[in-house]
């Protein structure tokens, strides 16, 4: 019975000795993957809810379509690309306020995509499959984002945000899994802190004064999906709803940019009006055509026009959209924002988002601030 129990016993200490070998070896083979993978993998959710396994350290990235290149510059992770998109590249342009900064470099990168704002799979895969970057950040509808990691085998992260309202809840969103993405959320939460710091100065200069004592504003020949005239505008304009002013556009039944009728524009008789510069060689042909209309449009004719550049263009430049609401306080609450220069504001919020001022740039490029006369 006792040779039995020690027989029993070597067997059972057998079985626990290899059962730990296992163990030992199968930790020491998990180990050695982590190590074949540079330091592993983890999982991020995207915009779209999409759970998309990515290395855990990035060191490139490819930012295509609407908002990851503009993302990229703000969260200053621009040297971690390793191609661009071919708008970026041929011209440099002020529309886009990461643009002047770092064009040099972009066009000296492969190109791996049209670029542009459609929501569309836009990239090249054979040529970003050569460059192999660790991960796709795009501004893409979630098919054509499904698509573009079918075509590469690389994880493509949705990170794209509307142009709704002032760098709404959707940019925050994105901006967040940009950072996660790259390891930058401290330099993401300085960013979101500054945007919430100037809504909160811009909304409290205004708060409390009634409605009956603002004077009336309106936006036109704005750009939004494309160039308008002077009847392209907005409700729910981001630059006046953040300093509580009266948009007559809100009036009308549709929401965002629309197309208003001139009529209309006259019944609602604004008492400012805010053209965006770019687009005034489109109010100016109007005017050739209908000079009448024009000089029935009291801001017009008494002079009451000023610029307002336009802040989209593949989204929304959250730089040039809070300089323009500044601007548009220092016109319509004057004695509110009587302590701002707008020059040295934009300095400010420039060199912020993008570590430089190019507000000198931006008004040899056509994006500037003033008064502008309709027709000339």
């Amino acid at each position: 019975m006792k040779k039995l129990f020690r027989k029993n016993c070597a067997l059972l200490f057998i079985v626990l000795f290899f059962s730990l070998c296992f163990v030992v070896c199968s930790k020491k083979q998990s180990a050695a993957s982590v190590t074949e993978n540079g330091g592993g993998t983890r999982i991020v959710t995207d915009k779209f809810g999409r759970e998309l396994e990515i290395p855990q350290t990035v060191k490139t990235i490819i930012c295509l379509g609407s908002g990851p290149p503009r993302m990229a510059a703000y969260l200053g992770v621009m040297d971690m690309l390793v191609g661009t998109e071919e708008h970026d590249a041929e011209t440099l342009t002020v529309l886009r306020d990461y643009n002047p900064i770092y064009h040099d470099a972009l066009k000296a990168l492969p190109i791996v995509g049209t670029g542009g704002g459609s929501g569309q799979n836009n990239g090249y895969p054979e040529e970003i499959i050569t460059l192999a970057p660790d991960v796709i950040l795009a501004g893409f509808a979630q098919e054509a984002a499904d698509e573009l990691q079918f075509q590469t085998g690389i994880p493509v992260v949705a990170v794209g945000y509307s142009s709704n309202g002032l760098a709404n809840d959707t940019f925050y969103t994105s901006l967040r899994i940009f950072a996660e993405v790259v390891g930058a959320r401290e330099r993401c939460e300085q960013v979101l802190s500054f945007i919430d710091e100037c809504k909160k100065d811009l909304g409290g200069r205004t708060a409390g004064i009634p409605d009956g004592e603002k004077l009336k504003a309106y936006t036109g020949a704005v750009t939004f999906s494309g160039r308008h005239g002077f009847g392209g505008t907005y409700s729910d304009f981001g630059p006046f709803t953040v300093i509580n002013a009266v948009n007559v556009a809100d009036k009308d039944t549709e929401e965002g940019y629309y197309e208003a009728d001139p009529e209309k524009i006259l019944g609602w008789n604004p008492d400012i009006i805010f053209l965006d510069p770019g687009n005034m060689n489109l109010v100016n042909e109007e005017y050739v055509k209908n000079p009448d209309y024009f000089n029935s449009v009291r801001a017009v004719r008494e002079g009451r026009v000023y610029t307002m550049p336009s802040f989209n263009n593949c989204s929304m430049n959250i730089s040039y959209a809070l300089m323009d609401a500044y601007y548009a306080g220092i016109v319509l609450f004057p004695k509110q924002f009587s302590d701002i220069d707008i020059a040295k504001k934009s300095e400010e919020i420039l060199t912020l988002f993008l570590g430089k001022n190019i507000y000198d740039t931006m008004a040899a490029g056509g994006l500037y601030y003033g008064k502008i006369t309709v027709g000339k």
